[in-house]
């Protein structure tokens, strides 16, 4: 049998790019498991709410220093960042894990159970970790020190992004990872791609979840104050309503998704939480608050919908005699997955987790403030089952609940995959 030389140029490079795919992926051994558990476990114990993550950035950074890292402290308040310069020559890679815990009082019989008490919003509360930001937080560590000690064979640098504020800053606060940007993290780091990994309870042990494009939606506030003119409720037409005119809004807005904004693109949602208005059954009052969120996986439709969210508003209210004045707090973009980087990783994904434990994530509405950063350089962001097998992750209780529960197991699958997307990045 004959072959031309570029037949076997192709043959050869099909049987390396086989060769590549089928290694095996570098694993952690079971003394940095254990480590990675009790650096888990130790944060559970201690956590600590948005803009608060004191004692969280001494651990880390204390961890990360003790690696010989480059260590910047003190980045959007609380933040922490280690750069680890690899033996060879290659890109600039980042890795992101959130610090910051929730208002929550656990309600877990673990033996590492959180009491930790803190202020919000001027009331004393319990603290949790009930988002798994600990678990995230314990496998970039682990991953740092993995590769810390692969340094030889590492390419390029690898930034290590330990964001603050994920759940939102604090009233009168900036934060997370927007603010992290602000202050110029990928100014003075600019990396080529950025790699982010959210445990989630809807999932089993070890399963991942990936997604090419939109993955989580945007989220964002609106407030609109109604203004009428205040009257006794015998007689209605000595004043306006804003009752009324806030009803006829919460209405008519509804119209916007389901009649404004082209959805064959991506969904959206537009919802109420809060309606005030009024201290007595028969007086009229002179306004009325609305608040409420916003979500979409479209960027041009999320400009859309700010718009007409104004204009039918305040032309509904116009139409009463009332006013409407409207205020949109634009929160986290789209978490978007950029497509070629999801594609040429996923081979990786289903190489560290096992291709029967890796699916196509469903849209989550859901919002993620990693959105940041991949929006300015391309991203990837996945989920990382975490209920135990043969358990009923539908029915498991979910993130930010008081009785989320993380199967321990999974540090090991995320561990291990931020790892190996560094060292697989740099054979692309």
């Amino acid at each position: 049998m004959k072959c031309s030389s570029m037949s076997l140029a192709f043959l050869l490079g099909i049987a390396t790019f086989s060769s590549v795919q089928a290694q095996q992926p570098v694993a952690i051994s079971a003394q940095l498991e254990q480590k990675v558990i009790e650096w888990r476990r130790d944060l559970h114990q201690h956590p600590e709410l948005s803009n608060r993550e004191f004692r969280t950035a001494k651990v880390i950074a204390k961890h990360l220093k003790d690696l010989g890292l480059e260590v910047q402290t003190g980045i959007a308040h609380t933040g922490v960042v280690g750069v680890l310069v690899g033996g060879k020559p290659g890109p600039t890679i980042a890795m992101r894990a959130d610090m910051d815990a929730l208002p929550v009082i656990e309600q877990t019989d673990l033996p590492f159970k959180s009491t930790a008490k803190s202020e919000y919003r001027g009331k004393e509360v319990g603290v949790m970790h009930a988002c798994g930001h600990d678990l995230h937080m314990a496998m970039l560590m682990g991953a740092a020190e993995k590769l810390t000690s692969m340094k030889d064979e590492v390419a390029g640098t690898i930034v290590f992004i330990f964001q603050p504020a994920e759940e939102g800053a604090p009233n009168d606060e900036e934060g997370g990872a927007e603010l992290m940007l602000k202050e110029g993290l990928f100014t003075k780091h600019k990396p080529e791609v950025v790699f982010g990994i959210h445990v989630w309870s809807a999932g089993n042990t070890g399963h991942i979840g990936y997604r090419e494009g939109p993955l989580m939606a945007s989220s964002d506030r609106f407030e609109i104050t109604v203004k009428g003119r205040q009257t006794h409720g015998s007689r209605p037409w000595g004043g306006v309503d804003p009752i009324v005119a806030a009803g006829q809004i919460i209405g008519s807005t509804q119209t916007i998704v389901s009649r404004q904004v082209n959805i064959t693109k991506a969904p959206a949602v537009i919802s109420f939480g809060i309606i005030e208005g009024g201290v007595r059954n028969n007086i009229i009052p002179d306004e009325v608050y609305l608040e409420g969120t916003i979500r979409n996986f479209d960027m041009d439709n999320r400009a859309q919908i700010f718009k007409n969210l104004k204009t039918t508003a305040e032309m509904t209210a116009k139409a009463t005699g009332a006013e409407a004045h409207v205020h949109i707090d634009e929160g986290y973009p789209v978490t978007i997955n950029d497509i070629d980087l999801t594609r040429n990783m996923l081979p990786t994904i289903e190489r560290v987790a096992g291709k029967d434990k890796v699916h196509v994530n469903d849209l989550v509405t859901g919002a993620e403030d990693f959105s940041f950063f991949a929006l300015e350089v391309p991203g990837l962001f996945v989920f990382l089952g975490v209920t135990p097998e043969g358990e009923n992750a539908v029915s498991a209780p979910s993130n930010h609940s008081p009785f989320f529960y993380a199967d321990e197991k999974s540090l090991k699958t995320g561990t291990e995959l931020y790892v190996n997307w560094v060292l697989d990045y740099n054979k692309l």
